[in-house]
């Protein structure tokens, strides 16, 4: 009950943004998680061919988040959500009705550039529509989030029984309804001119070093928080022989989010500066591999709980840090900046998800039975450089002390 009487006092602006990223994750994760087999299994395409289909969509994400955060903060945030939330009506209705690889391509770049132009413009205008009460806003959007991640495999394995094209239209219509709502509900602002050019803006950003240095530290939360879809569920699958084991892990972390995530940001707001609790909470999530590899080896429910306990753990660390993280980002710049310092942040946090899973990936497939050990503990790995990054910019005095508020512009 606190956590709705806690949306109640946002904005409804927020408040509409907060329930787009739970249709965001679920139409997203009601789709993506099958098309693989879709590809392969009903069109016949090769390995290669699903390889490059869906590279072409990561690639047009991760890559053009730049260009969705400078859209963001040159051309305002609300207009840049909704260009993004019907790109990726057109993208995932394509998927539905679209069997030649061409038609298959634009599709995957369609939902891609969608992904790169709403992700940091929607963590812009809740950052300005938030102000002072960013961490908390932040807290609630990871838990709408984390919702929707769930609900959305969940719905999509129920619509596969009818079949593909019936989820793809689904999560299509899902984000057509976000579109229209954020049209008709998101208020609009008023955008200053910018004196300088898009790449003077980038230039700025990425010559900010203290911003850089925290981007990189960040390395590890985003490394370990993908674990959640390649470690952990190999993990649960390979302690129980069962591949529904991996949805107990979602399941744990959804329902410890909306327990406790508001009231983890809460009572660590206001006890010690932000950097601190980021540290702790990387720390904690590099503590999170550490059960995995003191469990039982050979497969049953008493392997299982290890798993469990270390998802448990990474989910407790994420909403520890992750809500400061998201709340410090802008006080590194000026404000016309947000969605760029966002735009930046993402782009180095894919970068580095990208690379960490192919280390966690390469150490899976060395280590085997023998080492079963290995890919954890490059994980722990990861947390503790990173945490130790953290702590580092701190004493540095490179960190923002106290967030600066990020007042909207007039209606």
């Amino acid at each position: 009950m606190r956590t709705w009487h806690e949306i109640r006092r946002f904005p409804l602006a927020v408040r509409l943004l907060l329930v787009n990223q739970l249709g965001v994750n679920t139409g997203f994760y009601l789709l993506i998680p099958y098309l693989a087999t879709h590809l392969t299994e009903n069109l016949g395409l090769s390995a290669a061919v699903v390889g490059i289909v869906l590279g072409v969509r990561n690639l047009s994400q991760q890559g053009l988040f730049l260009i969705g955060g400078s859209a963001a903060d040159r051309l305002g945030a609300r207009g840049v959500i909704i260009a993004g939330c019907a790109l990726r009506t057109v993208g995932f209705a394509l998927f539905a009705l679209g069997d030649d690889l061409p038609v298959l391509l634009a599709a995957s770049v369609l939902s891609g550039l969608a992904g790169a132009l709403f992700n940091p413009a929607v963590r812009a205008y809740l950052a300005q529509e938030a102000g002072a009460r960013r961490a908390e806003a932040f807290a609630l959007f990871n838990v709408f989030a984390t919702t929707g991640a769930l609900i959305g495999p969940l719905l999509g394995s129920a619509l596969l029984l009818v079949d593909f094209r019936t989820s793809a239209l689904t999560a299509a219509g899902i984000f057509a309804v976000l579109t229209v709502a954020q049209a008709l509900v998101l208020p609009a602002r008023t955008v200053p001119a910018s004196a300088g050019t898009v790449l003077g803006d980038w230039r700025e950003v990425v010559g900010n070093r203290a911003f850089v240095a925290f981007a990189l530290a960040m390395v590890g939360m985003f490394t370990l928080e993908n674990q959640l879809y390649l470690l952990l569920p190999d993990g649960a699958r390979r302690a129980t022989g069962w591949d529904g084991a991996v949805g107990l892990v979602f399941l744990i972390g959804t329902l410890t989010n909306l327990a406790l995530q508001l009231r983890i940001t809460r009572a660590l707001k206001d006890r010690g500066d932000r950097a601190r609790w980021i540290s702790a909470g990387l720390a904690l999530m590099a503590v999170a591999f550490l059960p995995p590899t003191l469990g039982p080896s050979g497969p049953g429910p008493a392997a299982l709980l290890p798993v469990l306990l270390g998802a448990l753990l990474l989910y407790v660390g994420v909403m520890v840090a992750q809500p400061f993280v998201m709340e410090l980002v802008p006080g590194f710049g000026r404000p016309e900046l947000t969605g760029t310092y966002y735009g930046v942040f993402y782009v180095v946090s894919g970068v580095a998800a990208a690379l960490g899973n192919a280390v966690v990936g390469w150490a899976m497939d060395t280590g085997g039975r023998s080492m079963a050990w290995l890919p954890w503990l490059c994980c722990v790995l990861f947390g503790g450089v990173s945490a130790l990054g953290v702590v580092w910019l701190r004493r540095l005095g490179a960190l923002p002390a106290e967030p600066t508020p990020v007042v909207p512009a007039s209606v």
